[in-house]
């Protein structure tokens, strides 16, 4: 419950369309907190969750009654869904209005972490590549993290300042810019944000966006997209960065067809009339969140054909990865040092451009390590899209997917030697060495649940 809002932000926002001071005091001094989550389709079915409200604008997202603690829900270690604000979903919407599910679109996540709207983007693109970049190392960590637990093989995680993207002129189709922003549409769940907020911290944040957007706005190609988001309600944030990016770059405004059943409020900016889209929580089933997007008019297309700069996995080592893996379109394997990594053939050129350029976490799926009596797993292959399901499994109970997911010791009866993935819900969780005298635990210590399960 949240009794006194900064009076600057109130004054800030009296002439914004669809703005009711008293609505949105009002819902601040509820305790009500909505709770989202957008599933997996590629490990989920959305029919178990029938009974949730849907969320309009994503077909994968739905409302939850309740906040569960995700934490110890094996599902969401799996990658079987995601947490994310309903409002921050309404991106699939602008992307579906726009782009056909299947072009083969490149597109860019500038600031990434902690990987909700990337999930998005490599769900949404089928054929697609994704770049998701965080340039705060920590954060950059917790993205590869999530991005390993969503499965799909379309991501390409990166540790860069925006600035080092001008390397790659003309090479994107979409740019997302969810832009560091002061916060104050998630007041109501986040007391930081508030005990921070000012208006100097909203002029800060103000001129980091511009410096993003100066710094990367090159990379996108002509007639790209641009999609601007914060979760802030600042006039200065938002309708004022519709202006100034209207104003210092060669871009059109793009209008997003809203149902007027959702409650979406679009505004117009005051100097170039371009078009953005509020979320109020008194409207909205969510926090606050505004977006808009433009098309670029100038620039270039990428040009480069930049070839060779990952070594190739062997044909003996590319026939023991086989046995693995199952996956219905061409799939080229490569190392990095020792590890073999697997990238959707039809990617390996972009792939190539991009190494070049930046620093690279993580590509495709990391397979694991050739050794003298075959393959050493990598975690990341037991939760993709591309594991072999055919390969020795083990269903588990809560109770021990938790104590796997603890890294724990494990105990299993009648279970063959060798390596094999541990399930729940019939959901890869990772994998376990079965031995004659013990069960060796493999899920990565960095990400082991370390509150109490029992």
């Amino acid at each position: 419950m949240i009794e006194h809002l900064p009076p600057e932000l109130i004054t800030s926002l009296q002439n914004i369309t669809g703005f009711h001071e008293e609505r949105f005091k009002e819902v601040h001094r509820s305790d009500e907190l909505v709770t989202s989550i957008r599933i997996n389709p590629k490990k989920i079915s959305g029919e178990q969750f029938d009974a949730y409200a849907a969320i309009p604008w994503n077909p994968y997202g739905y409302y939850l009654p309740q906040r569960p603690m995700f934490t110890l829900d094996p599902l969401l270690h799996a990658g079987a869904y995601y947490v994310q604000e309903a409002a921050s979903q309404f991106l699939w919407e602008v992307l579906r209005q726009n782009y056909q599910r299947s072009a083969p679109v490149t597109a860019l996540d500038l600031c990434a972490a902690p990987g909700g709207k990337s999930t998005l983007l490599s769900t949404y693109f089928t054929n697609g590549l994704v770049v998701a970049n965080e340039v705060i190392k920590s954060r950059a960590a917790v993205l590869e993290e999530n991005i390993t637990k969503w499965g799909n093989m379309n991501v390409v995680v990166t540790n860069n300042d925006p600035q080092q993207f001008q390397r790659l002129e003309g090479f994107f189709d979409v740019m997302v810019v969810d832009a560091p922003c002061s916060g104050s549409g998630l007041f109501r769940r986040d007391n930081e944000a508030l005990e921070e907020w000012s208006i100097s911290n909203v002029e800060l944040c103000r001129k980091r966006q511009q410096r993003i957007l100066q710094d990367a706005y090159t990379c996108l190609k002509k007639e790209g997209m641009l999609i601007y988001s914060t979760c802030s309600y600042s006039p200065a944030e938002n309708e004022e960065m519709v202006d100034y990016i209207l104003q210092h770059f060669n871009v059109q405004p793009v209008r997003i067809a809203v149902d007027k059943d959702w409650n979406i409020t679009e505004t117009i900016s005051e100097a170039k009339q371009g078009y953005g889209y509020r979320f109020f929580p008194y409207a909205v089933r969510s926090e606050g969140f505004f977006v808009a997007a433009f098309l670029k008019n100038d620039g270039t297309v990428f040009t480069d054909s930049i070839k060779g700069n990952v070594a190739a996995a062997t044909t003996k080592e590319t026939a023991e990865i086989n046995k693995w893996i199952s996956y219905a379109r061409p799939v080229c394997f490569f190392k990095i040092k020792d590890t073999i990594l697997a990238m959707d053939a039809a990617q390996m050129q972009a792939l190539s451009a991009i190494r070049s350029n930046l620093y690279v976490k993580k590509a495709g799926v990391e397979i694991g390590e050739i050794k003298n009596k075959g393959l050493v797993p990598a975690h990341a292959l037991a939760v993709s899209e591309i594991l072999n399901h055919e390969l020795p499994s083990v269903e588990v109970s809560k109770e021990v997917a938790l104590d796997f997911l603890s890294r724990q010791e494990i105990t299993l009866e009648n279970i063959k030697p060798g390596w094999t993935v541990i399930q729940y819900n019939s959901l890869p969780l990772g994998w376990i060495k079965v031995l004659p005298a013990r069960v060796n635990n493999y899920y990565p210590v960095e990400w082991r649940i370390l509150m109490k399960t029992k």
